[in-house]
């Protein structure tokens, strides 16, 4: 933006086009598996109809079909066994002793009697309107910040709050409008949650109360402290969920695995135990029919590992865009100038 301040989304606020961003995080899973074995099928088949050599022919000399299948039988019950395995030591965490769930538990109640402090009613159990009631909690506040200051003496502190929090008001009811129709589970909850930049929101705020601190009343001190505090409460919810949601993922992917690993791995034994040289004769669309099916089949084959690329591309995403927590931002962006 022109004054120095990001961008109102975490696509705006990056460098990677809108294809980009679509297969790392924004397509449904299951649709960008069905993309890319689309894009396998092509690939096989397209190398099938131009070599020199027919399929059938290289069936019969030295039998390569079957050896590759047997190896993708192989790699898919090693596979899938390691994947599940994994994800079940992840969501191991969630196991422990009595102690242990009640300490998570007493933390968790400590959490929320801070957010109720801050939200002035009984937070939300749902994590979307929690969210939500954090986001509108701060753009009240940035609201009566600005509304401390306009009387201030100082025309430079008034242009900076000013424009600080108009950004802020407008991008917070942005985001609360995406929370509101988003359900957990879903990936809508973390992109709602991702675009609220609440980290370059502090490091503004402290940055406009440290350069203008000798000019401030004790009333505007504590509209500021207010504004951060609210901040900062964004910061591990936001957190909280995104590891709430890794889990659900991770859950997702184990049953996505296995879903596509069965008829995968059927296929693959059909094709060792029953294709032979001479099966499917004849040619569709000028190509040999055996080459379709082995095609499909192989495809079908490395179906259950184009799922997990798909899920661990959006875990790993979301995971390096969030890595720092509190006002740290781990890009390059221009900043509206330096503390002083």
């Amino acid at each position: 933006m022109a004054d120095g301040s990001p961008e109102d989304t975490m696509r705006g606020r990056g460098s990677d086009s809108r294809v980009r961003l679509w297969v790392l995080i924004d397509a449904n899973r299951w649709t960008l598996a069905g993309v890319l074995a689309a894009l396998l099928f092509a690939v096989l088949v397209a190398a099938g109809a131009s070599s020199a050599s027919t399929l059938r022919a290289v069936m019969r000399s030295a039998n390569a079909t079957k050896y590759t299948f047997s190896s993708l039988v192989t790699a898919l019950i090693t596979g899938v066994t390691l994947v599940v395995t994994i994800n079940q030591l992840v969501l191991s965490a969630e196991l422990g002793p009595v102690g242990d769930q009640r300490s998570r538990m007493r933390n968790s109640m400590t959490f929320r009697a801070d957010t109720d402090d801050i939200v002035g009613e009984t937070s939300p159990t749902e994590p979307s309107a929690f969210l939500g009631a954090l986001v509108d909690a701060s753009r009240e506040r940035a609201e009566t910040l600005r509304s401390r200051v306009d009387d201030a003496g100082d025309p430079d502190l008034r242009d900076a709050v000013d424009s600080y929090t108009e950004g802020l008001i407008d991008h917070a009811e942005t985001v609360s409008d995406q929370l509101e129709d988003s359900e957990f589970g879903s990936y809508d909850v973390v992109q709602a949650a991702l675009n609220y930049n609440y980290n370059w929101k502090i490091f503004r705020v402290r940055q406009i109360r440290r350069q203008h601190r000798d000019d401030l009343s004790s009333d505007e001190r504590e509209a500021f402290d207010d504004l951060v505090q609210v901040l900062t409460m964004f910061g591990p919810a936001r957190e909280h969920f995104k590891t709430l949601y890794f889990r659900w993922e991770l859950v997702n992917l184990s049953r996505a695995i296995i879903y596509a690993s069965l008829p995968a791995l059927a296929v693959s034994l059909a094709v060792v135990l029953y294709l032979a040289p001479s099966s499917f004769p004849g040619a569709t669309l000028g190509v040999d029919n055996i080459v379709w099916f082995v095609s499909a089949a192989a495809t079908l084959s490395a179906l259950p590992f184009l799922v997990l690329v798909g899920y661990v591309l959006r875990i790993a995403t979301i995971a390096k865009r969030t890595l720092a927590v509190g006002p740290f931002v781990l890009r390059e962006s221009e900043r509206s100038g330096e503390d002083e």
